[in-house]
């Protein structure tokens, strides 16, 4: 996202805290021996390539549904972007690739980010991962403040829906 690339990587390491499980004929509940020990320790790859009005649309997951706000003169001499919003529809796998082509991804990731300062680059998520694959099934919801100048990121895991009910925890995000 940084320079508004074609295409980046953002590496989700998810640690859930009292998220549910599914299990071989129905779901229970997976509840940690340890309040400070995750229950379940997810690395998915989240796949952004953003349209920037001259790559193909076809490939694009992501597109700005703003343009930097008139605040923003400084946008021309440091690139932040500040004010501008992008919604995304990001196919998130276990792997770095991007699957082939009938290869279905873990999860999608549905939602939007905002560039929210001026002098350097930092912005701030809001999505839901989608999961509809054999291991998971349901949402897990991520939100928060994406100080993009450090080399990981922790966002708030704030909650699901399905195997991922009522999860809380950090997703530790890093750009690839």
């Amino acid at each position: 996202m940084q320079g508004l690339t074609a295409s980046s990587k953002i590496v989700l390491l998810v640690f859930v805290l009292g998220m549910a499980g599914a299990a071989a004929h129905g779901r229970k509940r997976i509840v940690s021996s340890s309040s400070d020990e995750p229950c379940t320790k997810m690395t998915l790859y989240l796949h952004d390539i953003l349209y920037n009005g001259v790559n193909n649309t076809r490939n694009a997951t992501a597109a700005p549904v703003t343009k930097p706000t008139a605040l923003s003169t400084s946008h021309w001499s440091n690139g932040t972007f500040f004010g501008m919003m992008v919604v995304f529809d990001d196919m998130v796998t276990k792997g770095k690739a991007l699957p082939v082509k009938k290869e279905v991804p873990v999860a999608r990731a549905q939602g939007f980010y905002f560039y929210d300062r001026k002098e350097a680059y930092n912005a701030w998520f809001c999505f839901s991962l989608v999961s509809d694959s054999k291991a998971y099934k349901g949402t897990l919801n991520i939100m928060g403040a994406d100080l993009m100048a450090k080399e990981t990121r922790d966002l708030s895991v704030v909650g699901g829906t399905g195997d991922f009910f009522m999860a809380r925890g950090i997703a530790t995000v890093s750009t690839d």
